[in-house]
């Protein structure tokens, strides 16, 4: 059934009109929920909250039944038809993602933050990492929107953090970011590809990479909202494993002697385990959801240099 999106502006009068109506289209739609939002209600509060400028984080009762007016009703409904009917995610649409507490402007430049690692750097990478005041230097290999590398630098407040990313488009929303959170030399952006234009006496205490893992058939089978990212920073050659021997061989030399490497690879993990059986990933439990990061530390990855560079 077509959406009537005139009908809608002319009948329809409150946010609260407004919340119900999209979250009903929302599950009519059969829209696919994985950029920050596990349902339709929650899908449609953040757009509809984020369009008429009110905060994100709570659904405020005191405005639900204010009357929109005419420029904000047809403002929202082109960003509910966008979202229903070229499958727009949200975060795209309202340009803002949420990652460790924490809100980045995103565009499609750039994937759209929902990264597992949010529960390791909320901890502090404890247990693995038992003292977290001795780490002087971080990398984030693959940065994108420097979600991760952002959060790294407000919760190590004492350490460097190095962002890498090899697209120049994603660098700059990187330093959008950068700039959003008031951040200065604690965190340099890098251009390279992998490893290549690294300061190879460089050290790091951790090494922290979520780069593109997407092997071609589970490519193929993603929702239509995740055509909307760029197919770079999703999808990798040899099954989406490409980048990640690559990073492990060069965790080898850029870790100090008890540096650690977490590195993120969804549902690559049985491939991981598959590809190299020699070496033992460990593999953690995340208690907030998510799955596929695994462990080295830096004798494990010079083990794993030496088998296979």
């Amino acid at each position: 059934m077509a959406t009537d999106y005139q009908a809608a502006e002319a009948e329809l009068s409150t946010l609260r009109d407004f919340l119900r109506w999209t979250t009903s289209r929302f599950e009519e739609a059969r829209l696919f929920f994985g950029h920050g939002n596990n349902d339709a209600f929650n899908e449609a509060t953040q757009l509809i909250l984020h369009s008429l400028k009110l905060p994100v984080t709570e659904l405020p009762e005191i405005f639900l039944d204010a009357r929109l007016c005419s420029a904000e009703k047809h403002a929202l409904l082109q960003l509910v038809k966008r979202r229903i009917e070229q499958r727009v995610p949200v975060p795209y649409l309202t340009h803002e993602a949420w990652f460790a507490g924490l809100p980045f402007y995103v565009d499609e430049r750039v994937l759209i933050p929902r990264s597992p690692f949010a529960e390791l750097i909320d901890s502090q990478f404890a247990p693995w990492l038992q003292n977290a005041d001795s780490v002087k230097r971080i990398l984030d290999m693959c940065t994108g929107s420097a979600c991760i590398a952002i959060a790294l630098a407000m919760t190590f407040e004492h350490a460097e953090v190095d962002a890498v990313d090899i697209s120049e488009e994603a660098l700059k929303v990187a330093q959008i970011n950068k700039n959003k959170h008031l951040l200065g030399d604690e965190l340099k952006l890098i251009k390279s590809d992998l490893w290549t234009e690294l300061n190879s006496s460089r050290q790091y205490d951790l090494i922290i990479s979520n780069p593109p893992y997407v092997g071609d058939l589970e490519m193929a089978s993603l929702p239509a909202e995740y055509h909307h990212e760029p197919v770079h920073a999703l999808q990798a050659d040899d099954n989406g494993l490409a980048l990640v021997e690559q990073i492990i061989i060069g965790a080898a030399q850029f870790l100090t002697p008890q540096g650690l490497l977490f590195v993120e690879v969804g549902n690559s993990d049985l491939a991981v385990d598959e590809r190299w059986p020699e070496t033992h990933f460990l593999w953690l439990d995340m208690e907030q959801g998510g799955h596929g990061i695994f462990m080295l530390t830096q004798p494990q990855c010079a083990e794993f240099a030496n088998n296979y560079s």
